[in-house]
């Protein structure tokens, strides 16, 4: 649940202040089930560090409340039980949860499950590499690389090639001004190639 609190309220906000809120609502309420009975005043305000904390506190509150109807607590142990498809789509239905938010409670939280976390920096760094389209969204570019993956990477190297992904995509593949001089798969870039054509 910790790693689904974090994604619903982490739009748009470096990872160490969405970790810090996520701790911070456990700490003030000390269950999700009354984080979902919280006005949504209260939440707004512990969640001001957000960079949209209005949106992350109905978002979250309309999740947690989504799960409370279908499962009566928040809980989610019963995806432990489902396939990877059907739990994804289970993910996918409740309020403020996309692909990517799915996708990093399957593979980072205890399911420990083959699911590809796929953010901004990931997303560009494909995109200009030339494994997914220029448009892709996040769903589209995972559906992409999923079948990509080899087969024997755990859960673990999944998790592991999604922050070298998101990193190189941080430092070198910079979304306005890239700098592919110096980016260690110049070779492999579409985009890059392009730009310095003497590789």
């Amino acid at each position: 649940m910790w790693t689904l609190v974090q994604g619903v309220i982490g739009a748009q906000t470096r990872t160490a202040i969405s970790n810090a809120s996520t701790d911070a609502l456990k700490a003030r309420y000390g269950s999700w089930e009354s984080v979902a009975q919280a006005e949504l005043s209260e939440l707004e305000e512990l969640l001001r560090t957000q960079t949209f904390p209005s949106v992350a506190a109905e978002r979250l509150k309309a999740c947690l409340q989504a799960i409370i109807d279908a499962r009566g607590g928040v809980d989610l142990r019963h995806l432990s039980n489902v396939p990877d498809d059907d739990a994804m789509a289970w993910l996918e239905d409740l309020p403020g949860v996309g692909r990517k938010i799915a996708a990093g409670v399957m593979n980072t939280s205890v399911f420990q499950r083959r699911a590809l976390v796929i953010d901004g920096h990931h997303r560009r760094v494909v995109q200009r590499i030339g494994l997914v389209p220029p448009k892709a969204d996040t769903q589209r570019a995972y559906d992409a690389l999923m079948p990509l993956l080899p087969p024997e990477w755990s859960a673990a190297d999944i998790d592991e090639h999604h922050l070298l992904v998101k990193r190189l995509g941080q430092v070198h593949c910079r979304p306005a001004k890239p700098h592919c001089e110096a980016c260690p798969i110049l070779e492999w870039c579409d985009t890059g190639t392009a730009l310095i054509p003497s590789i």
